[in-house]
């Protein structure tokens, strides 16, 4: 036996390196935060090449931390910001365009051109999802209208489609695989969810090329080995799956009817249920939550697309705070939020409004109005958009959640946890181990699953300040 498994984080913000021992247990962590693009308004990039750099760096930086040599990793799970989409040159490797990030709106007018066609319920009945500048497929196809030669050399098969999982993997196996997983695929709006492939007549009506996509595989299955000139050795890349989807298996959602809520740059609640691709009625998304030895299992996802980015935009645009974690403080500094209301609409609303529109607004202020009312507002915005689609999941499920588990970097946030306690008038229960996406990337690694709930220990957030069982 070897000594533990690497989990790649790629997140929005940052690239992050993770190493569990064999109970689940974290050794150590080492994160490097990447650039934020902001060409225009509404659109959000990446440079694909600082995020493959800085994730290397976090690769060697956590295994120096932890005195750990390559050759005794067992495997690597990457899990990853989903719906990112990165295009790239095959014989250099080479992006051609920015990443364009899930937040992107550049996009909303070719949606709102599908909707006119009539062919919204088309895409929703393939592929789960509703037509939002949200995902992939437009994205991908923005990029190829940009220079009438990458269509054709898209159709060549000299250029590559990923999201971020895919990039990392052609890097990580020196070129030599393009794959992705049952997860991210099911977030391009380009997959079909039924029939498990990617899906022509929705290819056509985009003009994407089929030439231009990954392999499909399981979330857990050995689908390559680095090159050895990367990282010193050959280990083997043994599970991958966008980050929801990581963190319901890493909590332990194994179950139909097991939800859970992370609060990261947004907050994405997913519930599982089974081998049922449940059609919402609510706008909420029906997707793959995870595909293992050829049997899919799925999921319905309710989606903000701002939440820890909103704690982030507090920081770094009005400098109310030095750190993130500054946040709670300041707002336990103030009894209540003062009359104010904040709209968290940085990047348009998601579920189960889907307004890419939509822009952030602060309400009732007054001359009494402190930056720790501010603060307050900005918390209960973040509960009160996850409320919004706890609350349209509870009716596609037809029962009411006793319990909410949580997880992600917010969700350390004691005053933000209780909030949204009081808010859906439900448990919320926190886990010992919040960094669940980087878990489930470990658990799908070939691992025995009976260590992982001792490592999951919670603290449970009661209705009431008064129920605390600390």
């Amino acid at each position: 036996m070897k000594n533990c498994v690497l989990s790649l984080d790629a997140r929005t913000t940052s690239s992050r390196a993770i190493l569990f021992d064999q109970k689940g247990h974290q050794i150590a962590v080492a994160q490097q935060e990447f650039t934020q693009i902001f060409p225009k308004k509404g659109w959000v990039e990446h440079d694909a090449v600082e995020i493959w750099e800085t994730q290397i760096n976090a690769v060697k930086n956590v295994l120096k931390k932890a005195d750990i040599k390559v050759e005794q990793l067992d495997a690597i799970g990457i899990t990853n910001q989903r719906e990112t989409t990165i295009i790239w040159d095959r014989a250099t490797g080479v992006p051609v365009f920015n990443a364009i990030v899930w937040q992107d709106r550049r996009t909303a007018k070719t949606c709102e051109e599908i909707a006119a066609q009539g062919k919204s319920d088309l895409f929703t009945k393939k592929t789960g999802l509703v037509v939002d500048a949200y995902f992939s497929a437009t994205k991908i196809k923005w990029i190829l209208d940009q220079d009438p030669s990458l269509r054709d050399r898209a159709r060549k098969g000299e250029l590559a489609f990923g999201t971020v999982d895919s990039w990392l993997i052609w890097n990580l196996t020196g070129g030599t695989h393009h794959v992705t997983d049952a997860t991210n695929a099911s977030r391009t709006m380009i997959y079909n969810i039924q029939d498990n492939q990617w899906d022509q007549e929705l290819l056509d009506i985009l003009d994407i090329p089929k030439e231009l996509l990954p392999k499909v595989v399981n979330s857990s299955e050995i689908v390559g080995k680095t090159e050895p000139s990367i990282l010193g050795a050959s280990i083997s890349i043994a599970g991958i799956a966008g980050d929801q989807q990581a963190a319901l298996f890493g909590q332990l959602c194994l179950q139909p009817g097991d939800v859970k809520n992370t609060y990261g740059t947004g907050c994405f609640c997913i519930m599982n249920t089974g081998d049922k691709a449940v059609v919402s009625k609510n706008k909420m998304l029906t997707t793959i939550a995870w595909q293992i030895n050829g049997q899919v299992t799925y999921a319905l996802e309710g989606s903000v697309f701002i939440a820890g980015a909103l704690v982030q935009w507090l920081r770094d645009q009005l400098h109310m705070i030095s750190s993130s974690a500054d946040i709670e403080a300041l707002a336990e500094s103030v009894s209540d939020n003062g009359g104010v209301t904040f709209v968290p609409a940085l990047s348009g609303l998601g579920a189960p409004y889907w307004d890419p529109h939509a822009t952030g607004a602060i309400m009732g202020i007054t001359r009494g109005t402190n930056k720790g009312h501010i603060a307050r507002a900005a918390l209960e915005a973040i509960a009160l958009r996850s409320r919004d689609i706890i609350i349209e999941m509870q009716k596609d499920a037809g029962v009411d959640f006793k319990s909410l588990k949580v997880d992600g970097g917010a969700s350390n946030n004691d005053l933000l946890m209780q909030i949204q306690a009081d808010f859906i008038d439900a448990d919320v229960i926190r886990p010992k181990v919040t960094e669940t996406t980087a878990l489930g990337a470990a658990f799908w690694q070939a691992w025995p699953l009976d260590s992982g709930p001792q490592s999951m220990r919670s603290k449970t957030f009661g209705r009431r300040i008064n129920d605390l069982n600390l």
